[in-house]
């Protein structure tokens, strides 16, 4: 049996939480295999952000190397006073991790490894407001930025929200194989399993924060339909506005254009092929291009 311990903060992130506590729940209730799940705390009683109170032990229970911690995050990081834990409760992690086991962390939680050392000369990352804090506090960390989770000898790091999905399906499919991963993928209605160096925000996003409905209208068509050939003419035509108006509008809502945009999904589409065994070729099929060539002059004008 591996053991899956989650050491649960005050103000502790739901989804931080029960992202990964469902991924695992699911590889043991739903297809059979061997995980026992253990929420430890300081106090019986640990309120969440949400407001929702959680129920956890106090008494740790008694773990080996194949098993794991996973301290999820917590609101309020950059403020003092959070997330704080008793030196008996940090010596825990060191000493899973000194003993063979995995530590884990979601979000904020990256803090409290970091506090007792166990990000130093070791690459990590954490939600995309809180690299900088990071990096600050320990300088001896490689923060690796706009990243989902990160992997450094038994030391797991993660984005945070819903990147704790993404790194527990990592630790499935590391254990018993990316078919594994996929089943409780499925199992949990999650689109696609995205591989640790894939952006925390998706092109798709990045280009949403705007208040044009136009645009928006556009965005939708092109989402829809990105691997199809759109033509200028068209997306105006269906937005009810001029072409000249649309390329106007667009660029001033999202500093691009709209080829540019379907551009950039079709690429992070290929991207997230390739990276799960695609070949270039195939996967530049799949996205719309006639050929790999168009894809690798745009996945070569984007690396920086």
């Amino acid at each position: 049996m591996t053991h899956v311990a989650f050491l649960l903060v005050p103000d502790v992130h739901l989804l931080d939480l029960a992202g990964p506590a469902q991924v695992f729940h699911t590889a043991a209730d739903d297809l059979g295999f061997d995980y026992r799940i253990t929420y430890v705390a300081e106090r019986d009683e640990v309120p969440s952000a949400q407001g929702v109170p959680l129920r956890a032990s106090v008494e740790w229970p008694e773990l080996g190397p194949d098993d794991l911690i996973v301290v999820p995050g917590w609101r309020g990081m950059t403020r003092d006073g959070t997330g704080r834990l008793v030196p008996a409760t940090l010596e825990r992690l060191v000493a899973h991790h000194r003993d063979g086991g995995t530590v884990a962390s979601v979000c904020a939680g990256a803090d409290a490894l970091g506090r007792v050392g166990l990000l130093d000369g070791r690459r990590c990352t954490t939600h995309h407001q809180l690299q900088d804090e990071l990096a600050r506090r320990y300088p001896k960390a490689a923060v690796v930025r706009d990243v989902l989770y990160v992997v450094d000898d038994r030391v797991v790091t993660s984005a945070g929200i819903a990147s704790g999905i993404d790194l527990a399906l990592h630790l499935i499919a590391v254990r018993h194989g990316p078919g594994v991963a996929a089943r409780v993928a499925r199992e949990m209605v999650v689109y696609a399993r995205r591989n640790g160096d894939e952006q925390q925000s998706s092109a798709m996003l990045r280009h949403r924060a705007h208040l044009s409905e136009v645009v928006h209208r556009v965005q939708d068509l092109i989402d829809a339909n990105f691997a199809d050939r759109l033509s200028l003419a068209g997306l105006a035509a269906a937005s009810g506005v001029s072409e000249r108006t649309l390329t106007r509008v667009f660029g001033r809502a999202t500093g691009t254009t709209p080829l540019r945009y379907q551009q950039l999904l079709r690429v992070e589409r290929a991207e997230h092929l390739i990276g799960h065994g695609s070949t270039v070729e195939a996967a530049a099929r799949a996205v719309g291009f006639q050929d790999a060539r168009m894809l690798r002059r745009l996945r070569s004008r984007e690396t920086p």
